[in-house]
């Protein structure tokens, strides 16, 4: 792993802490999201982002509260990482009014404006479109902020990808996109859907400057997404960051899990990012077992009171189910 780097407004061991109670916090509510789905108190679709911890964590990291940030439908590490709160997140899950997308979107649908979050898209590759645009918007607006739009390697073999990077790249817009290649889309592995297996080697074909990184690893997720950022904000130009990682659990909660050998999986959990920045942070003497321990023990009551947030929320009432569907024209 590289080292952080110096930061003089906040010490190396607080950043660490911050970092691994993000990454922690994901992984902790991802399985209580899978244990409440098991009860049925979650319903519809559900697909965990266990494993990929450090892509959330070390590309959002690297971004300001004004930037945008736009999703997939595997996007709870994504909005919570950006600072959503658990419990409306959970809420919203529940299908609860309290919710962040007021109970209407469900896992898949995470929405905050005021986080500047503009959600989960079912659709695969449907919302780099809306990210060009939106990049375009801020670009005639004069605004100074970046558009962080993350996706799977099964959306860059859609028809999208290479229209949003061909017009980010004519356009100049400030588009940070980012796949986070975990090798296996819905159920197919990459080598039977993309001829050329190194992704990043897409954006060159469109004048996008790109760059593949370890999405195991936290430490190379933030050094990358700090230049990436960094090159975007120089140039105005888009980039396309490539996170190769690894899914620990199925595609979603319906998915039989039939496409992969379990021993890989198994190999691919030796390379965990929380046990390896615990480790780092161990080695370099800027945690503690003790703080380690402590953290864990946050998250778990973070996550306790984001259940309790949710089972205490109010259902929608049947007679405003329409509401937000259809628009009254007067």
């Amino acid at each position: 792993m590289k080292k952080m780097k110096p930061d003089t407004t906040n010490s190396e061991a607080k950043k660490g802490a911050d970092f691994l109670y993000q990454m922690i916090l994901i992984r902790r509510f991802e399985e209580k999201s899978a244990e409440e789905y098991t009860k049925s108190k979650i319903r519809g679709f559900l697909h965990l982002y266990v494993g990929e911890e450090a892509v959330a964590v070390g590309v959002t990291q690297a971004l300001t509260a004004e930037d945008n940030i736009l999703s997939t439908y595997r996007e709870h590490g994504h909005a919570l990482a950006r600072g959503i709160d658990a419990g409306e997140i959970m809420a919203e899950m529940y299908g609860k009014q309290e919710g962040c997308s007021l109970g209407r979107g469900g896992s898949m649908h995470l929405f905050d404006t005021s986080k500047n979050f503009y959600g989960g898209n079912a659709i695969v590759a449907g919302h780099l479109p809306v990210a060009v645009g939106l990049g375009l918007a801020s670009k005639k607006l004069k605004k100074k902020n970046i558009i962080c739009c993350f996706f799977g390697e099964g959306a860059a073999a859609e028809g999208e990808f290479h229209e949003a990077m061909n017009l980010a790249s004519l356009w100049q817009v400030p588009v940070l996109f980012v796949c986070e290649n975990n090798k296996y889309a819905m159920g197919t592995a990459i080598r039977y859907t993309h001829a050329m297996q190194e992704l990043e080697k897409k954006g060159a074909g469109y004048g996008v400057d790109s760059a593949a990184v370890d999405g195991m690893d936290l430490l190379a997720v933030m050094n990358a997404a700090d230049e990436a950022v960094q090159k975007i904000k120089r140039t105005g130009n888009p980039y396309f960051l490539v996170c190769n990682t690894y899914r620990f659990r199925a595609h979603s909660m319906f998915d039989a899990e039939l496409y992969r050998d379990k021993k890989e999986v198994e190999e691919w959990k030796k390379r965990d990012p929380i046990p390896q920045f615990q480790e780092y942070l161990l080695k370099e003497k800027l945690i503690s077992e003790a703080e380690i321990k402590a953290i864990e023990n946050s998250v778990d009551n973070e996550i306790q009171k984001a259940v309790d947030f949710a089972e205490k929320g109010t259902d929608v009432p049947l007679d405003e189910l329409t509401k937000f569907v259809y628009t009254e024209i007067e």
